[in-house]
């Protein structure tokens, strides 16, 4: 039972557990990368989209992993697909570990996306209906047989924008880390005597959160090692689990939009990237250097100016989904306040100036915006 006193509580215990296997274990994946070799490890001179100035290993997903699976196993009980949750994440981890170090084609990437929305909904974890309300009470509509496509669509959503969003140090497992913060409130928000789900969902941010934490550690510009597409795969079908496990489940259709609207940077990144490419006659698995983090290193922002940029609108967004939920008042005021701060932080960059550059101690190289720049290189997680 949850404490009424503290009902975050029990996402504490699952959170330092995480982030504490977490650490312990990256460095044994950058080992294990480096004995590995170059397939492993990012080469900056791999492609001209490449920041980094020094061979990174980028197995970090692995890390991240087994920090989530521990503290599920260890205090997810209550929640009746654990191992199933445990199982399927770490498929998709091992697979795209394996695209990490040998470079598999992008239908084959989008192949093992899309077996991870079939594993969910096999096991129960689908999106098979919502709630829509009403003046005379919610109505219920029934996806029936489009349950399947629905849930196939949530996961690759998810697994794309995280792995696009993966292209600064620190931006992806910072976000992520976000967005399972707003869903614990949520959830947290939602507790009540028939709403015992949400007890799961407050286990599950915590893990959730607490490797994302550990592993930012390392991650953190400048970043010693990558979580590379096992890690932003990871994180995409983690997250889209804990959407449909807990907030996403709820009896009211809005409540669908808390992690988009939290998740609405890399979303809306990920949709002007398939738009960009397709108007520039590019296929939507085209890499180049116009998402959002490579146009703010472009204006001058360092490493982790663009991450905590990232942070700001990302906690911005999720005080906006927070008030589908109440507490209008406190999240306005939070609002307000960090929008003075993104916009502090805009400001301070512009006066700068593009010649203000990275600082040369930051171990990155800056790019020139280039809109729809093809490459021939598979996307590597953190240069994507």
């Amino acid at each position: 039972m949850l404490a009424t006193s503290a009902p975050w509580l029990p996402a504490l215990p699952p959170f330092l557990l995480a982030s504490t296997i977490c650490m312990v274990m990256v460095p044994l994946t950058m080992l294990l990368a480096r004995r590995i070799g170059r397939g492993a490890v990012d080469h900056p001179d791999q492609d001209d989209r490449r920041i980094h100035r020094e061979p990174t290993p980028r197995l970090g997903g692995l890390a991240m992993y087994l920090g989530f699976a521990v503290a599920l196993a260890a205090f997810g009980g209550s929640i009746h697909t654990r191992w199933q949750i445990v199982a399927i994440t770490g498929v998709i981890t091992v697979a795209m570990a394996v695209d990490d170090i040998l470079g598999l084609p992008w239908y084959a990437k989008l192949g093992i996306e899309t077996s991870a929305g079939l594993l969910s909904w096999v096991v129960g974890v689908a999106i098979t209906f919502v709630a829509l309300p009403g003046g005379h009470g919610a109505s219920v509509l029934d996806f029936g047989v489009m349950a399947l496509p629905v849930t196939l669509v949530w996961f690759v959503g998810f697994q794309t924008s995280i792995n696009l969003l993966d292209g600064v140090d620190g931006v992806a497992a910072g976000v992520v880390a976000l967005v399972a913060g707003v869903l614990l409130l949520a959830a947290i928000n939602r507790l009540g005597p028939s709403e015992n789900v949400q007890s799961d969902v407050i286990v599950m941010s915590g893990a959730l959160m607490g490797c994302c934490v550990g592993f930012l550690f390392f991650n953190f510009a400048p970043a010693r090692t990558f979580m590379g597409d096992s890690g932003s795969h990871f994180l995409g079908v983690a997250l889209g689990m804990l959407t449909i496990l807990g907030v996403a489940k709820l009896a009211v259709a809005l409540s669908l939009l808390v992690p988009l609207t939290a998740l609405g940077l890399p979303i809306g990144d990920t949709a002007f990237a398939i738009v960009r490419r397709r108007r520039a006659g590019r296929g939507i698995a085209y890499a180049d250097t116009g998402h959002l983090h490579h146009r703010l290193l472009d204006m001058g922002f360092s490493a982790r100016e663009t991450a905590l940029t990232f942070y700001l609108a990302t906690a911005i967004l999720g005080c906006i989904a927070l008030a589908l939920f109440g507490h209008r008042r406190t999240l306005l005021v939070a609002v307000v306040l960090l929008a003075v701060a993104l916009v502090g932080l805009i400001w301070r960059n512009v006066r700068r100036g593009p010649e203000g550059g990275v600082p040369e101690d930051a171990g990155y190289v800056q790019l020139p915006g280039r809109p729809a720049t093809p490459s021939r290189v598979r996307h590597g997680g953190e240069v994507d």
